[in-house]
């Protein structure tokens, strides 16, 4: 059954360019709904598409779309389309999506992964720009959306050559107003560096999650889990996120990700074997470089 729900447009601020730019989001999450307080504020016109009723009214209630559907064919109207779903359900949410558009529609994606994306996607939609911003929080949701998310945080756009100018600068508009801090890079150098600085934390996280798990003694463990404070929480944080957050990293960036965990593999030995050698001065060496870096 197709639901929707419409909320009052508020005028007052609202430019004649804003007011005519129509901003669709298709997932109503932690980022899409984000996206949608933030640009609403702006004073454009953002219309939801999500799977649930719930959250298609959830959203309209806290004005974090101007209405909401369970429909794609919704965004028909849009200018511009923040496509804010798992990876894995870009491809088949763009196949159902392109039937409907205009040529000028822009499409966009907030996946953390882009080579893959991007190579799947631009021949589905040539008007299409891959882009990942680099903000979140521990929790998921539609009720999970913040104000602000972006502000301060790094927003990466990875155009190729085939991507048409409009596109690129209409993203940066859009990310300006967002107060994010706009950063362009190809798809594979993406992958590569998020793989260091966020996928690869994610994997470790969670190891060290599991292997405190796999400690047989209970009663040390519920000793851990009484004497663990910041530190641990710091280091563990991530690894308690979501699973299949986790999981779409592992599989859709494989390859760097691979290259990450055996670069630190290497690097965790070697460690070890400075530890088991009792070469404390080589040990302290690494320290500081790691307190310096």
């Amino acid at each position: 059954m197709i639901h929707e729900v419409y909320a009052r447009k508020r005028l007052t601020g609202i430019t004649a360019k804003d007011s005519n730019m129509k901003i669709g989001i298709i997932g109503l999450g932690l980022i899409g709904g984000s996206l949608g307080l933030d640009l609403k504020a702006k004073g454009y016109e953002v219309i939801g598409v999500s799977r649930r009723n719930r959250t298609c009214k959830v959203a309209v209630e806290r004005a974090i779309v101007d209405r909401a559907s369970t429909d794609l064919t919704t965004l028909a109207v849009a200018d511009v389309i923040f496509i804010c779903t798992p990876i894995g359900q870009i491809k088949a949410t763009v196949e159902q999506l392109v039937p409907h558009l205009r040529p000028t529609t822009i499409l966009t994606d907030v996946g953390s992964v882009k080579a893959g994306v991007v190579e799947t996607i631009a021949p589905l939609w040539p008007n299409f720009i891959g882009g990942h911003p680099m903000a979140g929080t521990a929790e998921s949701g539609v009720d999970a959306a913040l104000r602000n998310l972006f502000a301060g945080n790094p927003y990466v756009l990875t155009p190729i050559a085939s991507t048409p100018q409009t596109a690129v600068t209409t993203m940066e508009h859009l990310i300006n107003d967002l107060k994010a801090n706009l950063l362009h890079c190809a798809p594979p150098d993406h992958d590569r560096a998020v793989a260091w600085i966020s996928h690869l934390p994610v994997i470790t996280s969670a190891s060290l999650i599991a292997s405190c798990l796999n400690e047989p003694d209970k009663a040390v463990i519920a000793l851990a889990q009484a004497l663990a404070s910041s530190g641990f929480r710091d280091t563990s944080r991530v690894g308690g996120g979501n699973p299949e957050l986790g999981r779409m990293m592992a599989e859709f960036n494989q390859p760097a990700l691979l290259q990450t965990l055996y670069g630190y593999r290497t690097q965790l030995d070697q460690m070890i074997g400075q530890i088991k050698a009792g070469e404390w001065s080589a040990l302290t060496n690494t320290l500081q470089a790691t307190q310096t870096a």
